[in-house]
């Protein structure tokens, strides 16, 4: 392949990229043609891109980017996935289809710049919170103490109110209200 030509799909890589800042790269090497399109069909219907980039050419355009720690294992066949939906999820859904495909490599991931290399990496990836998770988990631990005092505060008042209720009660059934202690 010329030298232009090269630059080319270098710059092109780049641009496909371009703004990606988490992705996983899986080997689908045995997977046959039908098998490769219902994984490509599924990702896209979630707004996945299932890429598949030259080596050399690929850790070209990763350099300078959060992807540049992909570069250590982009070795033999590999597809890059990257999209709309985050890392962790499609980390998880691609742990799924392994049980129907388990010619799925999973040769690693990046989040954050940090690489999660192999399939011990992408499991322990998987097990993440996801953004939206871990918002709420955050909200969650914020709006605790204040819920925990609301409690606290809400409690004594409540306890007065079912008092006089149940005084309410006895006096209008005729009762009479015995001191008590």
């Amino acid at each position: 392949m010329s030298k232009p030509m090269k630059e080319m799909m270098v710059s092109e890589y780049a641009r496909k990229i371009g703004g990606v800042e988490e992705a996983l790269v899986v080997s689908l090497r045995g997977v046959d043609a039908g098998g490769t399109e219902t994984i490509r069909s599924g990702f896209r219907a979630k707004a996945v891109a299932v890429s598949v980039m030259k080596n050399s050419l690929a850790k070209k355009a990763f350099e300078g980017t959060a992807l540049e720690a992909l570069s250590p294992i982009l070795k033999g066949q590999n597809a890059l996935l990257f999209g709309e939906l985050s890392v962790v999820e499609v980390a998880r859904d691609i742990i799924d289809l392994i049980k129907d495909f388990p010619e799925i490599e999973l040769k690693g991931a990046v989040l954050d710049g940090e690489l999660f290399e192999g399939a011990e990496g992408v499991a322990r990836l998987s097990k993440f919170p996801t953004r939206d998770e871990a918002l709420s988990q955050t909200v969650s631990l914020i709006l605790g103490p204040g819920r925990n005092l609301l409690g606290q505060v809400k409690g004594p008042g409540a306890n007065i109110a079912g008092l006089i209720k149940a005084i309410e009660k006895k006096l209008e059934a005729g009762e009479t209200i015995a001191k008590i202690g």
